[in-house]
């Protein structure tokens, strides 16, 4: 079952082991033993040797910092990597970002286009970038010219400008085979399908690397401006629905295998709780 989630290839060994500290790890305070961290990625084809080298570049990359206790190693995410941690959390499980408009910024400094990547903004030429107006623009304002933007009208015009802009075909297509890969496990639960809690856990951790790669990436335009009837949405439920049914039989599992420098980790913390009541 789980191999007809991943598909037919062992996932990137790093990218795999910040989902597993993004979803299992930082809510639970951001520690892990190795021991657990190789089980897990093992159910997933990635081999020991594999795990210890992501985990080694994760550290040189200041995501993860080595403790040992004894003959047992522990890895800790560093602060700055538990506020990308929430940041990503927060636009998986957090409430839906209003967004009614857009900003155009100019003269953004060319260190600074990465993130504003990130932040779903694209160039239109002429040192000139537009994205969705959630708010926000995380410092980004502060070291270029930022204006607000409403268009005036709805138009097909607008839509064939934000489709070419953001290459809305393409999450269209990533969305859709996320559905086509997880709606038949969508469908077994209707059937009351019960699970191990490895099993959920293993599900969970599958479901979530998948998506979290188009969501992470997706401009998240206004709802106002996207496609009707946009699959985003669709495969945002279907997310909702697996990761509330996964959950319960996953975290008991969590509680009772993984472990930090002081024990078992919680199997339920208020950051889950929060997670959850949020989807």
């Amino acid at each position: 079952m789980i191999s007809d989630m991943m598909g037919p290839t062992p996932p990137k060994s790093a990218s795999f082991i910040v989902t597993i500290y993004g979803d299992v790890v930082e809510p639970r305070g951001g520690v892990l033993w190795m021991g657990n961290l190789i089980e897990v990625c093992g159910h997933f084809g990635i081999s020991e040797s594999l795990v210890r080298t992501a985990v080694s570049r994760l550290v040189s990359a200041g995501q993860l910092v080595g403790e040992r206790e004894g003959r047992r190693s522990y890895y800790r995410l560093t602060k700055e990597a538990r506020s990308e941690y929430m940041e990503a959390a927060r636009v998986l499980f957090g409430p839906a970002s209003q967004t009614s408009g857009f900003k155009f910024l100019f003269n953004l400094p060319e260190d600074k286009e990465k993130q504003a990547q990130s932040l779903g903004y694209v160039s239109i030429g002429q040192g000139g970038w537009i994205g969705p107006d959630r708010g926000t623009t995380e410092g980004l304002v502060s070291d270029a010219v930022g204006f607000m933007a409403s268009p005036e009208q709805n138009s097909p015009e607008l839509h064939r400008f934000l489709a070419e802009r953001w290459d809305l075909k393409s999450y269209v297509d990533q969305y859709e085979a996320f559905i086509d890969r997880y709606q038949p496990l969508g469908k077994r639960i209707d059937g009351a399908l019960q699970l191990e809690g490895a099993t959920a856990l293993h599900l969970r951790l599958a479901m979530v690397h998948a998506f979290r790669a188009i969501l992470l990436k997706d401009p998240r335009l206004p709802a106002e401006f996207l496609p009707e009837d946009w699959v985003g949405e669709r495969a945002y439920q279907l997310f909702v629905k697996l990761y509330r049914f996964l959950s319960e039989a996953a975290d008991l599992y969590i509680g009772r295998v993984f472990e930090d420098g002081n024990g078992n980790l919680p199997s339920v913390t208020d950051a889950v709780r929060k997670r959850l009541a949020n989807l």
